[in-house]
């Protein structure tokens, strides 16, 4: 399948959720959501979309996105790491965590590696203080990390 019949896919389907919630009151979020199932994140484009549809300035749409965590403006990879950086973790060393994730995967917080598998966050508190420092791999939770854990950790994916 081209890239442009997967896009024209994307499209047909974000115009039938944009259908959907088209006279509904408050439907931004909800349609945001529905946007990011089907494009995996929110590029500005899909953005502009939205704001159209929905009768709203794309800055009304930007500020939702870059509000709430659990929307992208990139690409996520197949495995989507959150390092932790709340009190806790920080204080227990969840920096040299991250630093030693970015050596690693050779990218930045907030990107993709380039063949799509890891993708690199930062968060406030995952809720496993006790745990200290702590990162997630999706759903997998590892605690009491030294940066030394990494290797072998992102070796399991």
């Amino acid at each position: 399948m081209c890239q442009n019949c997967n896009l024209d896919e994307k499209e047909k389907k974000l115009q039938e959720v944009l259908n959907k919630h088209k006279d509904t009151k408050g439907a931004l979020i909800p349609v945001l959501h529905e946007a990011q199932e089907i494009y995996g994140y929110l590029p500005l484009s899909v953005q502009e979309i939205v704001a159209n549809a929905l009768g709203l300035p794309l800055s009304e749409v930007y500020g939702v996105v870059t509000f709430y965590t659990q929307f992208s403006l990139y690409p996520k990879g197949q495995y989507k790491i959150q390092v932790c950086l709340g009190t806790a973790c920080y204080v227990k060393g969840s920096s040299s965590i991250l630093d030693e994730l970015k050596k690693q995967l050779g990218i930045e917080v907030g990107q993709c590696t380039k063949d799509g598998k890891f993708s690199l966050d930062a968060c406030r508190c995952v809720g496993a203080c006790g745990l200290a420092p702590v990162m997630m791999i999706n759903e997998d939770v590892y605690g009491t990390l030294v940066a030394s854990d990494v290797a072998n950790i992102l070796k399991k994916y």
